[in-house]
């Protein structure tokens, strides 16, 4: 008897959990995320002071206006290494992304960072930004 409870139990939970994971995946279906792909270069050894201000909070104020992280690298290639930052984060979508950076851009935070950062000269040199939409067969939606 009390391994057919067993067997029943486990047969219910399995199929309410197919059931979450399938209404899930409908809710992430009906509500595609942007995804937006930034570069940065920076001018000559200053590679190090971008990671700290990113490191340094930068990512939090992303946060509070509404961004996603998605991941934050340094290319594995021997000179991008020296002076390149690529990174993702995720919007509902292109207006959301747009607001974020508004507010962002606007924040008094934000601005006392950045000026902190660049006490010892320029930090970017160049940006390069795109916008991703995932395809139907994209895992991440």
């Amino acid at each position: 008897m009390n391994k057919v409870f067993t067997a029943i139990l486990t047969i219910t939970l399995a199929f309410f959990a197919g059931v979450a994971f399938q209404n899930q995946q409908a809710v992430n279906a009906q509500g595609k995320m942007v995804y937006e792909l930034r570069t940065y270069t920076t001018a000559p050894g200053r590679l190090p002071a971008l990671l700290n201000r990113f490191g340094g909070g930068e990512v939090e104020l992303f946060i509070k206006h509404g961004m996603t992280s998605v991941g934050y690298w340094v290319p594995d290639d021997a000179e991008l290494s020296q002076n390149t930052l690529v990174y993702m984060v995720a919007h509902e979508n292109r207006a959301a992304g747009a607001a974020s950076w508004s507010s962002f851009g606007s924040d008094p935070v934000w601005h006392a960072m950045r000026d902190k950062s660049r006490e010892d000269g320029p930090i970017v040199t160049g940006v390069v930004n795109q916008f991703l939409d995932p395809t139907r067969f994209s895992p991440a939606q």
